[in-house]
């Protein structure tokens, strides 16, 4: 597994920050931008399968997505991997470890990723002189939880049909509020059916057929390393799930 490699100084400038002009963002104010721009020392740049944050690790820095995709995931002593949830661009990552002594997952690069570092000993300024900020990072532990409500609920009491319908929808939604795919797509999820069965709790053949009954069914296509929602609204309804309306979202 690679690791990922820090860029300093950062090559985006945050006042030309592409999240920014996202209509999913919520955008900062002058003096917001300007602590954030001094919060903000290097970027992340990382492959696919490169470890951005290993559990049991102390780590002095804090990350926000940029681009690209990753997933938080735990493993079992027998090497059984869970996958917790996804990270995007906006999401932040690292937050665990400032309140704990050491991170209690790990966190690796789905695709290729490039995340903005800030320094986590500087979290007290923004909690003592920018309640606005403190504020939308409460909004992002909050968003998170709930999230996490979601898939325990999926896990415990959905089949592995409404499973497998929820997650893709979950995931094709929130891609698309948060500018994933790109302004014009392609609108793959670069999952494979391992990700997928590690997120699921479900053997792999057990997600083969669960997969091929959604794409039977014309509402997904799988590819070589991916795959493509064809019908959103049927896909929902397998789920039995709807995406909460949210507004403009914050981020760091």
């Amino acid at each position: 597994m690679t690791q990922a490699r820090p860029l300093t100084p950062p090559r985006v400038p945050c006042d030309l920050c592409p999240l920014r002009r996202r209509e999913g963002f919520r955008d900062f104010t002058g003096e917001e931008l300007s602590f954030v721009s001094s919060f903000k020392f290097g970027e992340l740049a990382a492959d696919p399968g490169a470890t951005i944050i290993s559990e049991g690790e102390r780590h002095p820095q804090l990350y926000t997505v940029l681009a690209g995709w990753g997933f938080r995931y735990k493993i079992l002593e027998d090497g059984r991997r869970q996958i917790l949830n996804y990270v995007l661009p906006g999401d932040l990552v690292g937050l665990q470890g400032n309140l704990m002594t050491e991170m209690l997952h790990s966190v690796e690069s789905l695709t290729r990723m490039t995340l903005c570092i800030f320094e986590r000993d500087r979290l007290t300024t923004l909690f003592r002189h920018h309640p606005s900020l403190a504020y939308d990072l409460t909004w992002i532990a909050s968003r998170e939880e709930s999230m996490l409500d979601e898939h325990l609920l999926s896990i415990g009491r959905r089949t592995a049909l409404e499973r497998a319908a929820y997650l893709l929808a979950f995931l094709d939604h929130r891609a698309r509020v948060t500018g994933a795919f790109g302004e014009e797509g392609p609108f793959i999820l670069p999952l494979t059916q391992q990700h997928v069965a590690d997120t699921l709790g479900l053997s792999l053949v057990h997600t083969n057929k669960t997969l091929r009954k959604l794409s039977d069914a014309g509402v997904l296509r799988w590819l070589d390393r991916g795959s493509e929602v064809l019908e959103r609204a049927r896909l929902l309804e397998i789920a039995g799930w709807q995406p909460t309306k949210e507004g403009q979202r914050p981020f760091i």
